[in-house]
């Protein structure tokens, strides 16, 4: 009798572990689910920000490397998700600047252009019959020194960086205590169960 006392003791203790070791886990666990979605706030937040000085031509590059180091040291930081554009960053403003800044520096080689070839052709150019002669020396003059628009490669403005599975913040440590507390549980709970068998048997 003493010693199936004894056995309930141990099943009652047991039990009362399962129960504390199970809130612990679910306290830990709903930690985690906040500190995640701390970290993907975080995240958005500095990439609006970035999306926001690239629109007004700021410092794009600050902008960008605080999100890049937010990202790759926190957990849950994805940019964009996977129904959004890829990639997801993309720095449109700076790109078009650039677009614009290249047109303009075309614009300006070429628009005097015209009349130096005139010029170049009225006194070297043979001018032939009605002048023929000195369109085709315009044109050949203005396709020898006129500037062409180079390509700019978007993708240099496009990026995608991938945060770790794991990080050392709020949601980090807090899976780690769900994973601790969660065995602990399932430790006491084997362990009931087992007395309790006893005890009945």
């Amino acid at each position: 009798m003493g010693k199936k006392n004894k056995s309930h003791r141990v099943d009652r203790r047991n039990l009362i572990k399962v129960f504390v070791f199970a809130g612990a886990t679910a306290l830990s666990g709903g930690v985690f689910v906040y500190g995640m979605v701390q970290n993907g706030n975080g995240a958005v937040e500095l990439y609006n920000k970035l999306i926001a000085t690239d629109k007004a031509g700021g410092d794009v590059t600050t902008a960008l490397n605080e999100l890049r180091s937010y990202i790759y040291s926190h957990m849950n930081t994805e940019i964009g998700g996977p129904n959004g554009i890829y990639p997801p960053i993309q720095l449109q403003g700076t790109y078009d600047r650039l677009v614009t800044a290249e047109q303009n520096r075309v614009k300006e080689i070429n628009d005097n252009l015209y009349s130096e070839a005139q010029s170049f052709c009225e006194v070297n150019g043979n001018q032939g019959y009605s002048g023929r002669n000195r369109i085709d020396c315009i044109n050949e003059y203005i396709d020898n020194h006129g500037a062409k628009e180079q390509t700019i490669d978007d993708s240099f403005y496009k990026y995608d960086f991938v945060s770790p599975r794991w990080s050392p913040d709020l949601a980090g440590y807090s899976l780690i205590a769900v994973i601790i507390f969660s065995l602990i549980t399932l430790f006491h709970l084997l362990a009931y169960l087992r007395t309790k068998y006893f005890v009945n048997f």
